[in-house]
Order: structure tokens, then sequence, then C-alpha cells
């Protein structure tokens, strides 16, 4: 998958590289779609490439041992679509409403094993028996696939011949239809849950480019959740997994092109 997406990414940029010699290569070229930013409302959709992991916050009792952590995550990278609703406010501000599914697969290890000393518990915390982890318990492929709705505000400049340079911020609500938020199972049988509902910012930067037909625009996005996302195991499971996790937030860099 890295492999992949570097090959995109490489093959994105020689083709921006190229468009914009094209736009300027000419110095008195006639400026295309010079309408185009005066509507009020326009539309297009958009592709992305994702890196996702997560910030994490442990527990000091059950998620670290001296100063080393027992919860690590591994990053990964994936890929989404969406549609793109723009609504011009003025010259130099638009609002953007840009609906997307983003589908993530990351990885959460858990080296908890040595929990085993709090087996008799505290006033705090009630004892438990503890377990030999296996493979399965220490890791968990955590699957998601999410519903992103960001509204922007975008600050652009002015045209310079067929491109235009911008700036974007705002909030986005984030469902994860995968996140077994309601199953009765839990880690103990190996399932994985997160809040389904979640509430993120964003920060975007972008160069837009017009053409005859359409505009595109290669963009950077960062994502991050605001929100806790982990689920609280139940209380009878022993503090190998969702007690070893204080905060569990989602963080994503996203390249994005659009086609409006």
């Amino acid at each position: 998958m890295n492999k992949f997406l570097l090959k995109a990414l490489v093959l994105a940029s020689v083709s921006i590289a190229t468009f914009a010699d094209a736009q300027f290569r000419t110095r008195n070229r006639m400026d295309k779609l010079e309408d185009f930013d005066q509507q009020k409302f326009s539309w297009g959709f958009f592709l992305n490439g994702n890196r996702l992991d997560y910030r994490i916050v442990l527990n000091p009792r059950y998620g670290m041992s001296g100063n080393t952590n027992l919860v690590t995550s591994k990053e990964s990278y994936s890929f989404g679509a969406g549609l793109i609703t723009k609504f011009r406010l003025n010259d130099y501000l638009d609002v953007r409403v840009e609906p997307g599914l983003q589908f993530a697969q990351r990885q959460l290890i858990f080296n908890t094993q040595s929990n085993d000393i709090y087996q008799n518990g505290n006033p705090q915390n009630p004892p438990f028996t503890p377990i030999a982890l296996t493979e399965k318990d220490r890791v968990r492929e955590i699957k998601s696939t999410l519903v992103d709705v960001p509204v922007l505000l975008e600050l652009h400049g002015e045209r310079w011949y067929n491109s235009r340079p911008y700036i974007a911020a705002g909030v986005n609500y984030i469902v994860n239809l995968q996140s077994n938020s309601d199953s009765a199972d839990d880690n103990q049988q190996q399932v994985f849950r997160s809040t389904t509902h979640n509430f993120a910012y964003s920060a975007e930067m972008g160069i837009q480019f017009y053409f005859n037909k359409f505009k595109l625009t290669p963009a950077i996005r960062g994502t991050f959740f605001m929100n806790n996302e982990m689920v609280a195991d139940n209380a009878t499971t022993p503090p190998y997994w969702s007690a070893a996790v204080s905060t569990l937030q989602t963080r994503a860099v996203m390249f994005v092109l659009k086609f409006e």
C-alpha cells in the first residue's frame, strides 16, 4: 500500500507540474474560466490519499511501565473520495462543505502482560484473574469506514494568471460506521470498540489551477479528532486494553485532488 501511494503521489506531482508549466509558459496567455468564481454556488468532487495514526495518552498505571509505553500504534495509508459544494461569500471568502467517505485500517499493539502485578486490585480498581495474552489479544487491527463532513471557511488570494492560492480551516462531523460501540463483546473477545459520532477540526492549504473546462486543486489537509474515541471495556475485563489508554484520537494528513 505504501509503495502504491508513493507512486500515485509522484504521478500526481508530475501531472501538476506539467499543468502548471502549461498554464504559465506564455505570460500573455488568456485567463481561463474568468467568471467561474463569481458563481454563488458551485460543485465538484475530490479524491484523496490519507496517512492516519492515533494520538494516544496512556494511563500511567496500566499503560506505562516506568518510562516504557505499553501501548503503541502503527500508522497506515488509505484513500477516500467525496463531493464538493461551494458557497461564495465575497471575492476572498468561500464556505465549503465537502462530505466524503474515508477508509482506514490501523493497528494498536498492547504489550500489557505486565499488568498482572495489579491482579489483587486496590480501593479504586477491583481484582482480576490474569490471562496469558496471545498474539490475537495483543494486536488489534482496527478497520474504519468514516463518513466525514467538513465545513470549511476558505480564504484565497487574487488570481495570478490561471492559479490562485488559498488556505482553509473548519470543523468536521465524522461517523465511524465500523465503531462496534454498541457491541456487548469487548477486547476480551477480540472486539475493539470506539465511538460512532466524532468531532474534529481541519486545516488546509493548496493552489487552484484554472483550465478551459474545469478547475483543479491539489491540497494538503490535516484533520484532528477532538473527542476521545476509546470506549471502555466491560467492568469484568482485565486492564490489558482500554484501561491502559486514557485518550485515543485519530490524526490524519491528506493529499487531496479537487475537480470543479
